[in-house]
């Protein structure tokens, strides 16, 4: 049963960490819908539903919704195919049905199956990005959007050239708010009586001297002055007409269209699955060790995609940077998401000229600290302690993801992780060990708890090295599941070639564990319930092959 969540009893530190989240949503959703070549407000719309029905809707007490970076070349690709944005809303909408369905055949448990040093990995790769990403606009170089997170940016250079390039376009005023913006920071996470302010966020003042000190510039005519183009960039309506043409509807008439159903599917299988990656994150972040219903959240978030479709909204995900920056604000219920929701609606419709005098350096230096929270060099060594099997994954994951993208990053720490898998059960089926006796050696193989055709190869190997003339030993009595083609090969090498070189062979267990009346008749002998075990059962027993 799932524990209730008084989500009204931490409303001081929530609504801290939901000001910090919008101070970070903000900017991201205007930069993704840039990106996505989708109205402005779309990201926006997207970001309120995100925040307000999704985050009530989810069981999840951290994550964040809102439009995700991974799925703007997608939506730039299908507006550009489908050439009008109210017909790519039409698929939006058919994909949150398609993730709702997804939810209630319970495809959210493919999650159990993120392994945990991957989703570390993706985890310290998406806090890397943001440092790369967010280095250029603390020195005031804003060459891509914000919340890009791709190795290859738009305007045909790359994280590292923009890097080299920013030498070249440092602006002195955002490097002197990033400076103070950090000091602010690490003084508000370090010094225990301004942590004590839990309503006041450190980012919040952070923010407020980054707008005061270019006010400053500005009115004294500062070279300092940070720029127009350098500052959030939110449209601000002048009629209720403009506010009006803010909303587009979908144009339910495309439903025929082939085109539609296949955007509206690789949307769906996209979203989910980054959707299911962040929520495995957040699940590890949280200090409670609350877990959630990922199907619960399947169904949410093809609420939220509905719901956003039909207000002009761009599709969204759980992601990853928001509910970082959510935790480490100290967020404690999905009251934070909510806040962060309202703030959203209530700061485009109340306050957007306001918003435009933040300037973009000072969010640089809020992200940068999530960033340096996810990838902390700690983590490295804890992984690199676990030793080659559990770093590797968490390696390879985090570059996959620094240089392509977090889907691909992923699959490929994943991939990884299996060929480990599979490697270590070819040795790891059976003991094997030598006796000296007068006339010769006794060779003893002990099977493990469980051994599937996964080890076929490794145990042909050592029945084939066995010399003539021994005495050989397969003992079975602690082995619960055998899979035929092992049964196969053992009574194959004790019929045929164990005769023919002179090999003593005693199967020791097998009529205990196989219900064998004969154990050279074994092979045709194993139940259907011993089969089945293998499909719901792990090896136990893993012993190493000694040298």
């Amino acid at each position: 049963m799932t524990k209730k969540i008084n989500i009204l009893a931490n409303l001081k530190s929530d609504f801290a960490s939901g000001l910090v989240v919008f101070l970070v949503a903000l900017p991201l959703c205007l930069g993704i819908a840039m990106a996505s070549g989708a109205p402005l407000f779309s990201g926006i719309i997207a970001g309120i539903i995100g925040g307000i029905v999704v985050g009530y809707l989810s069981q999840s007490q951290l994550s964040v919704s809102g439009p995700a970076a991974g799925l703007t070349a997608i939506v730039l690709t299908a507006i550009t195919d489908l050439g009008a944005f109210n017909i790519f809303l039409t698929a939006v909408f058919i994909a949150g049905l398609i993730q709702l369905l997804l939810g209630f055949i319970k495809a959210g448990s493919i999650s159990n199956y993120f392994p945990t040093n991957v989703i570390e990995g993706m985890l310290a790769g998406i806090g890397i990005i943001i440092i790369l990403k967010q280095l250029p606009h603390a020195f005031g170089y804003d060459s891509d959007f914000e919340g890009d997170e791709a190795f290859l940016q738009l305007d045909g250079s790359n994280t590292v050239s923009a890097l080299t390039a920013l030498l070249n376009h440092v602006q002195l005023g955002s490097i002197i708010i990033t400076v103070l913006s950090l000091t602010i920071l690490i003084a508000w996470d370090k010094i225990p009586a301004l942590k004590k302010l839990k309503l006041i966020p450190g980012a919040l003042v952070a923010v407020i001297l980054g707008v005061v000190l270019n006010e400053i510039f500005t009115a004294t005519g500062s070279m300092l002055t940070i720029q127009k183009q350098h500052l959030v960039s939110l449209p601000v309506p002048t009629s209720v007409e403009e506010l009006k043409a803010i909303i587009t509807l979908p144009d339910f008439t495309a439903v025929t269209n082939s085109k539609v159903w296949v955007i509206a599917l690789t949307i769906a299988i996209v979203a989910s699955i980054e959707t299911l990656l962040c929520i495995e994150a957040a699940d590890r972040m949280d200090a409670q060790k609350r877990y959630t219903d990922t199907n619960i959240e399947l169904k949410a978030q093809g609420i939220g995609n509905m719901l956003s479709s039909l207000l002009g909204g761009l599709p969204m995900t759980s992601v990853v940077v928001r509910t970082s920056a959510n935790n480490n604000a100290g967020a404690k219920s999905k009251m934070s998401t909510m806040i962060h929701g309202v703030m959203l609606l209530l700061s485009v419709m109340i306050i957007p000229a306001i918003l435009n005098k933040i300037p973009l350096a000072t969010l640089a230096a809020v992200l940068l600290m999530v960033g340096y929270k996810l990838a902390k060099p700690a983590t490295f060594v804890h992984f690199w302690e676990k030793g080659k099997y559990q770093f590797v994954p968490f390696i390879a994951t985090l570059v996959g993801v620094v240089f392509t993208d977090l889907l691909k990053g992923v699959a490929l720490g994943i991939v990884i992780s299996i060929i480990f898998v599979l490697k270590g059960n070819l040795k790891r089926a059976y003991s094997f060990r030598k006796e000296a006796y007068a006339d010769g050696d006794i060779i003893h193989i002990d099977l493990a708890q469980e051994v599937s055709f996964l080890n076929k190869a490794a145990i042909k190997s050592t029945l084939k090295e066995i010399p003539e003339n021994s005495k050989v030993i397969i003992n079975a009595q602690d082995t619960v599941y055998i899979a035929h083609d092992i049964l196969d090969l053992i009574h194959e090498f004790k019929s045929i070639r164990a005769k023919q070189e002179g090999i003593k062979v005693k199967l020791k267990g097998f009529k205990k564990s196989y219900q064998l009346e004969n154990a050279d008749e074994f092979p045709n002998k194993v139940t259907f319930e011993q089969y089945y075990d293998v499909a719901k059962r792990v090896i136990v027993k893993k012993e190493l092959f000694p040298e």
